[in-house]
């Protein structure tokens, strides 16, 4: 039991230290992470090293390639705010498209993926995250009349699954997360379409922006995140439903201006 624990101990400082690595570039996207040299490197047996590395695999910075072992994978500045950029335009769109139609049972299958995607944060289950993100916005878009942008937008997310994985490794970010998405539901039921619409916008930029500071560019051209620095708008509580969040949130940090 002791030995269990001082393992699982030891994997998790590996994968604090691996994770710092590969987002600073320490070990550039193709290099192999060979277990022998890592356990060596870091005076640890294999075993914590074999275990951080399934985990960074499930956060998407590694990859299990047959015959090669783990190889760091490519996060893409350009791909990044490629995607972001049209998770922005068409998520919008269709998110104002469904909402008229979204019914009471619709909502209710919705703050049960929420509630699971609670679970997965609180047993920090990695490879679920990118799973339930993509579930839950899927479900808001559901009633969209857009099957094309539909299409594409689902296209989207699955790319954009492990960008998901990595922004949620930290605390901050998953706590933000569960609270942004219970503004977001709510904001639906109160069929708040226009107030709806652009907290979604600032949570997609706000994702964005965290990713860009984890890689060390948060004013990475002229598409970095500019998400509107405003509260969370007050959302009405449904009569028998936990309290809607009531805390500020701030989709994406406003920059300050440099002082003169």
């Amino acid at each position: 039991m002791l030995t269990d624990l001082k393992h699982r101990t030891l994997a998790s400082a590996v994968v604090d230290r691996l994770r710092e690595q590969i987002l600073s570039n320490a070990y550039p996207a193709g290099t192999q992470l060979r277990q022998d040299a890592l356990a060596a490197s870091f005076g640890v047996s294999r075993i914590p090293v074999r275990e951080a590395l399934f985990q960074l695999e499930a956060e998407g910075l590694v990859q299990m390639v047959p015959h090669k072992g783990a190889v760091v994978t490519e996060l893409s500045l350009e791909e990044v705010n490629d995607v972001f950029d049209l998770r922005v335009l068409l998520e919008t769109r269709l998110f104002r498209d469904s909402l008229g139609r979204l019914t009471d049972e619709d909502l209710d299958a919705i703050d049960a993926v929420q509630a699971r995607f609670a679970v997965a944060f609180r047993e920090r289950d990695h490879a679920r995250w990118g799973v339930l993100n993509q579930e839950l916005h899927a479900a808001l878009y559901a009633r969209a009349a857009l099957p094309q942008t539909r299409d594409v937008v689902a296209a989207l997310l699955q790319k954009s699954d492990r960008y998901t994985r990595v922004q949620l490794s930290s605390d901050a970010a998953r706590r933000r997360a569960e609270r942004e998405h219970a503004t977001l539901i709510a904001l639906a039921r109160a069929r708040r379409i226009d107030e709806a619409c652009a907290f979604l916008a600032g949570h997609i930029e706000a994702v964005r922006a965290d990713l860009l500071r984890m890689l060390g560019t948060p004013d990475a051209g002229p598409r970095a995140a500019k998400a509107p620095g405003t509260k969370a708008p007050a959302v009405p509580r449904r009569r028998g439903a936990a309290k809607a969040p009531t805390s500020s949130v701030s989709p994406a940090p406003a920059r300050r201006a440099p002082r003169r």
